[in-house]
């Protein structure tokens, strides 16, 4: 295994982390680990060099951090980094702090935990955990040995990501979404560079985007990646594109298969800062090019059309669309669009032409959302 500089810490971390959000199930109900296999797996990546594992709260319908109590059980939990995060969705005053860390703790059968995580922060729930005393909870949290620091995951923007790391000096570190598609959301590349400046490891999740840039892709991409000088499969290539990258400190895997443990390992044990050449990150830069060519709304997310009058978070909308168009994956699209509220929805335009004006990319705003509301509702 190669392993890679935490930060500005004397920790050294595997390349390759495990993430225990997408273990195999039984009869596909997701709160029904298939426990003999994924223990398998999960001590097979430890043996294999993986010393950095990763869940939360609501992983497996709230059944993760049991099942690695046990699966990290035979002195493997002493072998490997132990990271949860708090629901923070379900934060409701301070005295949660306590309630669901001496909660986790209890169901991971463990009485510290090496990092803790504010779970997906926004420019919604980071307020409100702060105007809660967070900072100063997870300090005490720190100062009683339940836990080695406090970091935090992220979806949201690259402004937001930049105020929350600096409205703090002791972040332990930043997880955050990030491969080559979303070099340019999300925190994006800048934001991942600019917690690196500060010493915060960035440790990525998705690195696959759920497995979209694993699958076969649409043809007019096939074709790019049919030009490489060296072949890869398609997962190898966004993880090296990762981990050429010095400012990246380890890229999760949510692994659903010994097959998957079995690669990623290989993949992880080639992988060195700096790998790729100046051709390869070309390829790539032309995989990404072609991918978003197939966008149907160029909305690069600026959020100058918000608030709208109504309700609707436009750029979340046209994510979702564009999605569904450029991975060529509309179930994933749909399904991740339930989650919108439904007061946010595209259904919510009322065509008051408030938005239009705004836009600096001149985008027929309310005709596509009618058309994103249309693709993203329809019956399979």
């Amino acid at each position: 295994m190669y392993y890679r500089q935490f930060g500005r810490s004397c920790r050294k971390v595997s390349a390759l982390g495990f993430g225990a959000m997408r273990l195999p199930t039984v009869d596909g109900d997701v709160s029904r680990i298939d426990e003999p296999e994924a223990t398998r797996m999960i001590r097979a990546a430890i043996d294999g060099g993986v010393n950095y594992v990763d869940t939360a709260y609501p992983y497996h319908g709230g059944n993760s951090e049991l099942f690695l109590s046990r699966a990290l059980a035979d002195g493997y939990r002493e072998r490997v980094t132990l990271v949860t995060k708090m629901p923070t969705w379900l934060i409701e005053s301070e005295a949660d702090f306590d309630r669901y860390l001496n909660e986790q703790l209890g169901k991971l059968r463990t009485n510290h935990l090496e990092f803790y995580l504010l779970h997906s922060l926004n420019d919604q729930i980071w307020p409100k955990l702060k105007a809660l005393n967070v900072l100063a909870w997870g300090e005490r949290a720190v100062a009683s040995g339940r836990i080695g620091g406090m970091g935090f995951s992220f979806h949201d923007g690259a402004p937001v990501f930049i105020d929350i790391v600096n409205d703090y000096d002791k972040w332990a570190l930043a997880q955050v979404q990030y491969n080559y598609m979303d070099a340019f959301s999300q925190a994006g590349t800048a934001g991942v560079r600019y917690a690196a400046e500060r010493g915060i490891p960035l440790v990525v999740m998705e690195p696959l985007r759920g497995g979209q840039l694993a699958r076969k892709p649409p043809q007019v991409v096939q074709e790019v990646w049919s030009t490489a000088p060296v072949q890869r499969t398609l997962a190898d290539w966004a993880l090296q594109w990762l981990w050429d990258q010095p400012e990246v400190s380890v890229v999760l895997s949510g692994m659903s298969t010994m097959e998957q443990v079995d690669e990623n390992l290989a993949s992880a044990n080639r992988s060195r800062v700096g790998a790729l050449t100046d051709d390869e990150h070309g390829l790539i830069e032309r995989v990404r090019e072609a991918f978003m060519a197939r966008r149907g709304v160029p909305c690069t997310g600026c959020g100058y059309c918000l608030p709208c009058p109504n309700g609707v978070h436009i750029p979340e909308v046209f994510m979702f669309y564009n999605d569904a168009l450029v991975y060529d994956d509309l179930p994933r699209a749909s399904m991740s669009y339930r989650w919108v509220e439904e007061e946010n929805r595209a259904s919510r335009c009322t065509r008051c032409g408030h938005c239009e004006p705004l836009c600096p990319q001149h985008i027929a705003i309310p005709d596509l959302l009618a058309e994103a509301e249309k693709l993203l509702t329809a019956k399979a």
